[in-house]
């Protein structure tokens, strides 16, 4: 392991818990037409235009006012927030054999899966089956983050 190693591990489990500690406070800050907080919820707002679609109905809803992204990349958040905490605070080493494109690939299914669904459908999944399908693919982005940081030199390990 690198010398810097531990640091950016530790930096990337504080930028996840903040990012997705933002993303669920956001509406909350929002509340308060002036301040400090409400500042930062128009920012996150005004940011995350730029990464999710943003659709009401397709959003969580919290102290009366809409989330700053969708259900699915709530989960996204979530899941790669939770997933960091998990590997980081209970030192847990998670091998694969496969190569990690595949398993990438393979944490997507799920979102495919509710896009897919809803296309020859018409129906829209609930929000919560939209967030839940998004976590597998914040998992895995931690996961790969995380075990790429073990061997120092940018690429996972395998078993």
């Amino acid at each position: 392991m690198g010398r810097f190693d531990p640091l950016i591990r530790r930096a990337f489990l504080a930028a996840v818990l903040l990012w997705a500690a933002l993303v669920v406070l956001t509406p909350a800050m929002a509340q308060n037409e002036s301040g400090l907080a409400y500042a930062v919820a128009f920012a996150m707002y005004n940011a995350c235009t730029a990464i999710c679609h943003q659709r009401p109905e397709r959003s969580f809803h919290l102290f009366g006012e809409q989330m700053p992204v969708c259900a699915r990349c709530t989960g996204i958040y979530v899941g790669a927030a939770l997933t960091a905490v998990v590997l980081l605070v209970a030192s847990l080493r998670v091998r694969s054999r496969w190569p990690a494109v595949s398993i990438a690939l393979a944490a997507t299914l799920p979102s495919l899966s509710t896009l897919v669904y809803e296309w020859t459908t018409g129906d829209i999944p609930s929000n919560w089956l939209r967030a839940a399908a998004g976590v597998p693919m914040g998992a895995v982005v931690s996961w790969l983050v995380l075990t790429s940081t073990e061997r120092g030199d940018g690429a996972p390990q395998r078993a």
